[in-house]
């Protein structure tokens, strides 16, 4: 069973989780908090697999107690979030202090009861996830200076595109990819599981960190060099052939594998439009979305590359396109940017 502590100010919130909770045949309710403090003495005294946070609770502050939590005694910690320009800002501030994934907290009735599954998954991945220990509060990680990667020798044929999927833990590990690109890199198309409201942000969020450009794609823009395209929440993100390069598609088709953006609907286009131009890389997430199309693209001549287990939060994207035969090389997160330059160029 699942153990799940539910920290909440709200005892309307605080019920509604416990009702989903306790709905799952493989979850149970080790404890409810009402704030921070409390929840420190329920874990030392239950012990929970999984932490559900609000943010705004009295006493001390949702991301404060996230902070020392990964940095004392890390667990998987999915957020409820508000779905606010400020919630949403906040929420991405949480998976870089570490938590694993977020829900939106909903607003109605019609939202709570539509929300339950997917409260219950994201429990039930979390669970699942590797959580490492952070530095300690007011405390900076060593810090250890990694040589600066050089632009590819590559806008000759000009036609390479880059294709990123990434779920669970996504948000983290295509921060540290991108952040080390060097500007001169080809198009990069990149669906990342995220409901509508919080991709604009988390692309202003890479962009102020990147030397490429990283912005939430926009229906019938060019794929330029030097520019990241992030598939906006809630709608698939398409590549097509215009002439000698490419365009970037947005639509609002059904979802693919009950996900949109999809990364099955990103690879399928970006095999058909770029076939052996293309370099796809499948990064830590749930489930098998990607697998299929990520087998597509090899088989026209891409380069497929996908993250290890051991720097996933969550082996599951990337194990099962390697179980499909769809990977070409397995690469830890860390190497996946110098990788990436080398194809570019190559």
């Amino acid at each position: 069973m699942i153990k799940v502590l539910i920290v909440d100010d709200s005892a309307l919130m605080r019920a509604f989780l416990a009702s989903v909770v306790e709905a799952q045949p493989d979850m149970e309710v080790a404890a409810v908090a009402a704030d921070p403090l409390i929840a420190i003495e329920q874990i030392r005294l239950r012990s929970p697999d999984v932490v559900t946070l609000d943010v705004e609770m009295p006493r001390m502050n949702g991301l404060e107690f996230l902070r020392k939590l990964m940095s004392v005694r890390p667990l998987p910690v999915v957020m409820i979030s508000s779905l606010t320009r400020e919630g949403a800002q906040t929420t991405l501030h949480a998976l870089e202090l570490g938590a694993v994934d977020f829900v939106a907290k909903p607003a109605d009735r019609a939202q709570f009861e539509a929300s339950t599954a997917e409260i219950a998954d994201k429990i039930r991945t979390a669970s699942l996830a590797r959580v490492p220990r952070r530095a300690p509060a007011g405390v900076a990680p060593l810090a250890v200076a990694a040589p600066a990667l050089v632009a590819p020798r590559l806008l000759s044929g000009g036609d390479r595109v880059i294709a990123i999927g990434a779920s669970t833990g996504g948000v983290e590990a295509l921060r540290e990819v991108l952040s080390a690109l060097p500007a001169g890199m080809p198009p990069i198309l990149v669906a990342q599981h995220m409901p509508a409201g919080y991709t604009e942000p988390f692309a202003r969020r890479l962009d102020a960190i990147c030397r490429i450009t990283v912005k939430e794609a926009q229906d019938g823009e060019p794929a330029l060099p030097d520019v990241a395209y992030i598939a906006p929440g809630g709608r698939h993100l398409a590549l097509a052939r215009r002439g000698l390069g490419y365009l970037v598609r947005v639509n609002d088709e059904p979802p693919v594998n009950r996900h949109r953006p999809s990364v099955d609907a990103l690879f399928r286009t970006v095999a058909d439009a770029a076939g052996g131009r293309a370099i796809a890389v499948m990064l830590t997430g749930m489930g098998a979305d990607g697998a299929d199309a990520m087998l597509r693209l090899r088989t026209a001549g891409g380069y497929t590359l996908a993250q290890d287990e051991a720097s996933c939060v969550v082996f599951g994207m990337p194990r099962q396109a390697i179980a499909a035969g769809a990977v070409r090389e397995v690469l830890p997160l860390g190497q996946l940017a110098r990788r990436l330059v080398e194809l570019a160029g190559g």
